[in-house]
């Protein structure tokens, strides 16, 4: 068994995979390879431009054919995206933090279009200030285009999420968002359990275009589309511009029910499951749950044991699928806490973190009972350590105790 730094151990098939030390950055260009992506846009940004560089060396050395082709802007990068994903590739590319902001109209477009675009993003904090340090503001700004966020804990999970969103994409004719955090996991090296290419083909086949390329039957793809359905040239009733994003929203709630099935397909193949919605550490008798995405949740198991260790029954939530976002499993997870702590590295402006206001909904939707806290930490890079982290959840447990009022959202290692 080889051992990750989050703790978790993963088996290693003999002869079928090998045990690489890589940055993050690496394990996400690895696998794009693996996914025999046929179309790479590359445009290179602080803390992403370590994928497309690994991939250029990739197309370069023969190890994979694909088109890698070079634009001057991220918008442009999304843009060649949209038109090899239409004429039936499977694509790639990555983003960080003002390049993803600069896509942002061409996000909704590919989520508008059904179209299956896998895209990496190092998440990195917005400007100004210019910062080229984490956060998760860049991705969780766009969290309304229609697009499937999965967020990674460590290297391996960058890896095999990656693989799976090419699954969950081209089943759902959705686009996914893999993010990690920036130089936290992006330029940090960890063993990944890099899998051969047989075993990726038997679980991710060719892409099946669906789309419709014919220069005998000329299609206009995603025309004006009025407020009612009407009907086409050939009097064919079409859909109105509500009908395709109800559309959408059913294929997301779907989402829901396919991230867990190719979570768990994936752990038959491979031997290793990233959790599909969500994960949990030492859940089962937790009173109080600490609540975190990406590398910041693997930081709070080290708190809870810490909290443990002094008494205090706590135990982890982490939160993979943050769109869709599986309230029903979060309130089931937390139906034994009495106190739910959330850490956000991101700020929804004017009222609180976006996790924190996510958590606190699917509570009052699905009648659960435990008091939720919100933390704000880790903007712009800021450390956040375990200790701190254990800091707060002391902090949360004293309010409750004295104080009758909803406890304000905090801000961790905050220095005015």
């Amino acid at each position: 068994m080889a051992r990750l730094p989050s703790g978790r151990t993963f088996p290693v098939a003999v002869n079928t995979s090998s045990v690489a030390v890589i940055t993050g950055n690496k394990a996400a260009a690895e696998a794009a390879r693996l996914a025999r992506v046929e179309v790479i846009a590359a445009y290179p940004i602080t803390p992403q431009s370590g994928v497309v560089e690994a991939l250029a060396s990739y197309v370069e050395a023969g190890m994979l054919d694909a088109e890698f082709i070079t634009v001057e802007s991220e918008h442009s990068a999304m843009s060649v995206c949209i038109g090899s994903s239409i004429a039936g590739s499977r694509v790639f590319t990555a983003t960080s933090a003002n390049g993803l902001a600069y896509m942002s109209e061409q996000l909704s477009w590919v989520a508008g279009s059904r179209l299956p675009v896998v895209m990496g993003c190092a998440n990195r904090a917005m400007s100004a200030p210019w910062n080229v340090l984490n956060d998760q503001q860049d991705s969780m700004s766009q969290r309304d285009h229609g697009w499937i966020q999965l967020y990674c804990r460590d290297n391996q999970e960058i890896l095999d999420t990656f693989l799976q969103a090419f699954r969950l994409a081209e089943t759902l004719s959705l686009p996914v968002m893999v993010c990690y955090d920036g130089f936290i996991l992006s330029h940090t090296v960890m063993p990944v359990d890099v899998p051969s290419q047989e075993q990726v083909d038997s679980f991710l086949p060719p892409l099946a275009a669906r789309t419709i390329l014919d220069i005998a039957d000329p299609r206009n793809i995603n025309p004006v589309t009025l407020a009612n359905p009407r009907k086409n040239g050939n009097s064919v009733l079409c859909h109105g511009y509500m009908e395709f994003r109800y559309l959408m929203q059913q294929a997301l709630d779907k989402a829901l029910t396919a991230i867990v099935d190719v979570d768990k397909e994936y752990e038959e193949h491979f031997g290793r499951s990233c959790g599909g919605l969500t994960w949990s550490y030492a859940l089962e008798d937790a009173e109080v749950a600490l609540i975190a995405a990406g590398s910041l949740a693997n930081e709070a198991t080290v708190a809870a044991d810490a909290l443990r260790e002094e008494g205090i029954a706590a135990g982890v939530l982490g939160i993979r699928s943050y769109r869709p976002f599986p309230d029903a499993r979060v309130a089931q997870e937390l139906k034994q806490a009495r106190l739910a702590v959330v850490f956000d590295k991101s700020l929804t402006y004017g009222y609180g973190g976006p996790i924190y206001v996510d958590v606190q909904a699917a509570l009052y939707r699905h009648k659960g009972t435990a008091e939720v806290h919100g933390y704000i930490g880790g903007l712009g890079g800021r450390d956040i350590n375990a200790h701190q982290l254990s800091g707060a959840v002391q902090e949360s447990l004293s309010w409750m105790k004295q104080e009758q009022a909803p406890k304000p959202i905090n801000w961790l290692n905050l220095q005015l």
